[in-house]
C-alpha cells in the first residue's frame, strides 16, 4: 500500500484532493492501492474584524472526508521535518501549499514530491502563473505535474495537460479550471509514476519565465498604457487585487472592460471619460495611452457593484473627469 501526504491551502488545492481521497475513511484504501495518511495545511488563522479563525478551504474538505489533518507550520523547523519523516510516507503531493519545501523535506519519500503547478512550464514558474498568463495575452495555458526540488518550480516535468483561454477570462474562472485539470493530471501521472511507466523531462532553462507574488497596489490602473493591456490587467487582477483607478477621491473599482481599438485626439489626456452606446448600452468610455477602455461594470468605494449604464444614471458628473487625476 502506497502511503501518501498531501500538502495544500486554497481552493486550487481542493479537487486533487477531492479526487484522491473519493470520500474514504481514515486509513481506507484508495484506487490502486493508495492510502491518504494525512493531509497538512497552514495553520488557522483570524481574519476580518472580528478576527474569527477561519479554516483553508483543504482543511474544511479533509475534515468533511474525515481524513485526518495536520498543521505544523514551517518545516525549515527541525522538530517539524522529523515529525513528518515519522509518517514514513511513500510520497507526497503539493499543490499550491504555501511554503517552499527544504531538500531535507523532499528526500524524505521514495517516490519523491509530485507538484501540481498551474502553467505549462517552464513559462510562468513562480507564485502568481494563472494572472501572468492572462496578463501576457496567452492564448492557452495548462497545468504541470512536475518533480519537486530546491529550485523554485525547476525541478523535471512528468506531464503536462492544456486548455485554450477565453476571451472573457479571469483569473477566477482560471483558476476554477486549472483545478480540476490539475487534479485529472495528477490521477492519470500518479500510477504511472509509481510503475516506473513515466520519465521525468529536465526544463529547458532558457525557455524559463518567472512571476512574482501580486501585491494591492499592483492593481492601480495606469491610463497612459495600452487599451488592450488595461484590459487584460481588469480580467488577470480579478477576485485579486483588483484593478482600480480614483475618482473625487474615492476608490473607483474597474470590474469588466473591454478595449476599443479607436485612437483619440493627441490633446486627450488619459484617463479622460466620455459615454458611448456599445451593443444598444451605454458603456464609461475612458483614454488610455493607446485606444479606449470601455468600462461596463464598477463599483464606487463604499458603493455595490453595477453595471456602467446604471452607474451613469445616478454619477452623471463622472462623464468628462479625468480617473486618478
Amino acid at each position: 500500500m502506497l502511503r501518501i501526504i498531501y500538502m495544500g491551502t486554497p481552493h486550487f488545492a481542493v479537487p486533487a484532493l477531492e479526487a484522491l481521497s473519493q470520500g474514504a475513511a481514515p486509513g481506507a484504501i484508495l484506487p490502486e492501492g493508495y492510502e491518504l495518511a494525512t493531509v497538512i495545511t497552514r495553520p488557522d488563522k483570524p481574519v476580518g474584524r472580528k478576527r474569527e479563525v477561519v479554516f483553508s478551504p483543504v482543511k474544511q474538505t479533509a475534515l468533511a472526508h474525515g481524513i485526518p489533518v495536520w498543521q505544523p507550520g514551517s518545516f525549515k523547523k527541525a522538530v517539524n521535518s522529523e515529525a513528518l519523516a515519522a509518517y514514513h510516507a511513500d510520497l507526497y503531493i503539493v499543490a499550491a501549499f504555501g511554503q517552499i519545501l527544504p531538500q531535507t523535506v523532499l528526500d524524505q519519500p521514495r517516490f519523491g514530491t509530485l507538484n501540481i503547478h498551474a502553467s505549462l512550464l517552464p513559462k510562468y514558474r513562480g507564485p502568481d502563473p494563472i494572472a501572468e498568463v492572462i496578463l501576457q495575452g496567452e492564448s492557452q495555458t495548462g497545468v504541470s505535474i512536475m518533480l519537486l526540488d530546491a529550485g523554485i518550480d525547476t525541478g523535471p516535468v512528468l506531464l503536462k495537460r492544456s486548455i485554450p483561454l477565453a476571451e472573457d477570462e479571469t483569473t477566477g474562472s482560471l483558476t476554477t479550471k486549472l483545478a480540476e485539470l490539475g487534479a485529472q493530471a495528477l490521477l492519470e501521472a500518479l500510477p504511472l509514476w509509481i510503475a516506473g511507466k513515466i520519465a521525468p523531462q529536465a526544463q529547458d532553462e532558457l525557455k524559463a519565465t518567472h512571476t512574482r507574488m501580486l501585491r494591492k497596489e499592483d492593481g492601480l490602473i495606469r491610463w497612459d498604457k495600452p487599451a488592450s493591456v488595461l484590459a487584460r490587467q481588469v480580467r488577470a487582477y480579478s477576485p485579486w487585487p483588483g484593478s482600480y483607478t480614483h475618482w473625487h477621491g474615492k476608490l473607483l473599482k474597474i470590474i469588466a472592460a473591454q478595449p476599443r481599438a479607436l485612437e483619440p485626439a493627441n490633446s486627450v489626456e488619459p484617463g479622460t471619460t466620455s459615454v458611448r452606446q456599445d451593443a444598444n448600452h451605454q458603456v464609461l468610455s475612458v483614454v488610455t495611452g493607446s485606444g479606449l477602455l470601455l468600462v461596463k461594470q464598477l463599483q464606487l468605494e463604499g458603493k455595490k457593484a453595477m453595471s456602467a449604464e446604471e452607474f451613469l444614471r445616478g454619477n452623471p458628473g463622472i462623464v468628462g473627469a479625468v480617473l486618478g487625476a
